[in-house]
């Protein structure tokens, strides 16, 4: 018979001494009980045996590697291969939390869940697993509540208030990290409480630090002034979180989807994104109906403030979508053009392109006929990959995100069918914030230009036309991303140069088509303008009008695009059929 020693595996105090001089124990059992730094410690029988002298009694401080007591081993015993101690306490714990989380999934709030789905709306949780990689999402303050514990049952808070109404995390949207924050209009109407807005401040300081992008889903009713554990907070001014979420304009990628009712704070969130998205069953405005009673407006319903045709028409909804599911699918593949770290590389993006013969008939002969331009963007870009912002306000300007061979690009195009082309204040706004954005972000700009100039006239001035369309001017002087130009056709005036940051010179490359046609100002205009006393020496009508037409031949032949070219106020005319490659060489030597 062999005989070992008990020893003790860290320095401690004897808490318990389970065994006596002479006492058989079996491999496994408990010895004695150590505590050390608040954390109790086992000494268990290492062998079936019988104990020799105990050294130790309850309370006495020992050290690592003091002799407790030995072990007479019995012969045959071998140590144990595996313990099997039964870890009661810990189990308990775990299912308990688990017990815990389930009260704040869809689960657990039936009732709520069905509401949403009776309205035709799906729930927090269910926008976010639409818009998450499965089983990427790392949620943040999962286990809030309302600040409410004063006035309602906490078990109750638990289930009815889970989350306190935002849902925050991070998570990965087609293998690109991403932080998710979903407010939840089933928990007091998505309104914003103590611990809702700590959540918020929280998960923005994270998207800064990482530099993530953010998809906020913003539906709710603004403020909320029922928390009544916070007793320290007056007026509520010190919240950080308008500041914080502004804060990361230019910094990160920021996209807002609304759908239901999104009011006061929310829509303050909503309105001050990237990117805004909003359902057809869409309210967003500064103020719901209380407010507005409140201020002595009036008494409105809900569905009387902001729906979704005044917020498109006036440009806050960037993208209309049907309802939630088309959101998200809209809102990740956005996400996609962004050039942030984590980004999916461009190239693996499969892509396909039209035929781009479909060019050479895409200008009519008649050089006054209006054509459609998102039909030839539909030939330059890859195939389907065209995504049109603001399509509902300024349209003589369509803007967008499209990709050529796999690459982001910005698109700026005039639409002839739209005042002739004419940038009038709100295409102009438009043009100078996407502008403005894809700077930002380095995503590269290309404007294709078939403008008449500025809009003109004593209404449009009174639009404030002088300061709000040079905004356009600034912007293009001050963007350091790539801009490429393609004149399609009438390249005229201030406006044109506005469209082509500055100048013809500002692009790296500035191209046109054969069908290129460049002036001061429109053709017609400087006939009148610089030929008035020929024309008016010209009593006959007829002979008038042939002078005229002799005029604005001559100024319509030195204007072509071939002959600025000859005088390098453009740097070269294209085939049409090349537009795409010429461009996307460009690209591919900017992202490489």
């Amino acid at each position: 018979m062999s005989q070992t020693k008990v020893i003790a595996p860290l320095s401690g105090v004897v808490l318990e001494v389970n065994v006596s001089t002479g006492q058989s124990v079996s491999a496994g059992d408990l010895l004695f009980l150590l505590e050390s730094m608040k954390v109790h410690v086992r000494v268990e029988a290492e062998h079936n045996g019988t104990i020799g002298p105990v050294i130790v009694k309850r309370g006495d401080a020992v050290k690592r590697g003091a002799t407790l007591s030995t072990c007479d081993i019995d012969s045959g015993s071998t140590p144990p291969t595996k313990k099997q101690t039964k870890r009661i306490g810990a189990n308990s714990l775990t299912a308990s939390f688990k017990e815990r989380q389930a009260l704040s999934l869809d689960s657990a709030r039936e009732e709520a869940r069905q509401k949403r789905h009776a309205k035709g709306y799906l729930t927090a949780r269910e926008n976010l697993a639409n818009l998450c990689d499965e089983n990427t999402f790392q949620e943040y303050g999962q286990f809030a509540v309302a600040a409410q514990r004063q006035r309602e049952d906490y078990e109750t808070l638990k289930t009815d208030t889970a989350a306190d109404g935002i849902i925050t995390g991070v998570g990965k949207v087609n293998g690109q990290p991403t932080v998710f924050i979903i407010n939840d209009y089933s928990v007091l109407a998505g309104t914003q409480g103590f611990f809702h807005h700590q959540k918020l401040d929280r998960i923005l300081a994270i998207a800064k630090e990482q530099t993530l992008p953010v998809i906020m889903y913003t539906e709710g009713g603004g403020g909320r002034p029922g928390d009544t554990d916070v007793t320290i907070v007056n007026s509520g001014l010190q919240c950080a979180s308008f500041g914080s979420w502004a804060g990361l304009s230019g910094r990160v990628p920021r996209i807002a989807v609304a759908n239901g009712y999104n009011f006061a704070g929310n829509a303050a969130l909503f309105g001050a994104a990237d990117i805004t998205i909003a359902t057809q069953k869409s309210w967003i405005g500064m103020a719901g109906p209380a407010m507005i009673e409140g201020g002595g407006l009036g008494n409105f319903k809900p569905t009387d403030i902001g729906p979704i045709d005044v917020q498109a028409s006036n440009g806050t909804v960037d993208i209309v979508a049907e309802n939630e599911t088309d959101a998200a699918v809209t809102a990740k593949r956005l996400l996609g053009y962004f050039n942030t770290p984590g980004s999916v590389n461009e190239q693996s993006y499969a892509w396909a392109a039209n035929e781009q013969v479909e060019l050479q008939s895409a200008m009519p002969e008649n050089r006054r006929q209006t054509y459609d331009i998102r039909n030839l963007l539909q030939v330059i870009f890859d195939t389907d990959s065209f995504i049109e912002l603001k399509k509902n306000i300024g349209g003589s300007i369509v803007t967008g995100l499209a990709r050529i061979e796999g690459h982001s690009i910005g698109v700026l195009a005039s639409d002839c069918a739209v005042l002739g082309g004419a940038i009038d204040v709100s295409a102009g706004e438009k043009a100078a914030n996407f502008m403005r954005l894809c700077d930002q972000f380095s995503i590269p700009l290309l404007s294709l230009c078939d403008t008449p100039g500025f809009m003109v006239g004593p209404e449009h001035e009174a639009q404030g036309a002088v300061r709000r369309l040079a905004e356009l001017f600034k912007v293009g002087a001050q963007i350091s991303t790539p801009l490429y130009a393609v004149v399609l056709r009438k390249c005229y005036g201030l406006g044109a140069q506005a469209l082509l940051g500055g100048s013809t010179q500002k692009p790296l490359y500035t191209v046109a088509w054969p069908s290129g046609e460049f002036g001061a100002m429109g053709l017609e205009g400087a006939v009148r303008l610089g030929f008035r006393k020929q024309l008016e020496a010209q009593t006959d009508p007829q002979q008038r009008q042939q002078l005229f037409d002799t005029l604005l031949e001559e100024q319509y032949q030195k204007g072509r695009a071939t002959e600025v070219a000859s005088v390098l106020e453009v740097d070269a005319v294209i085939d049409p059929v090349d537009t795409r490659s010429i461009i996307a060489a460009r690209l591919a030597a900017h992202y490489s």
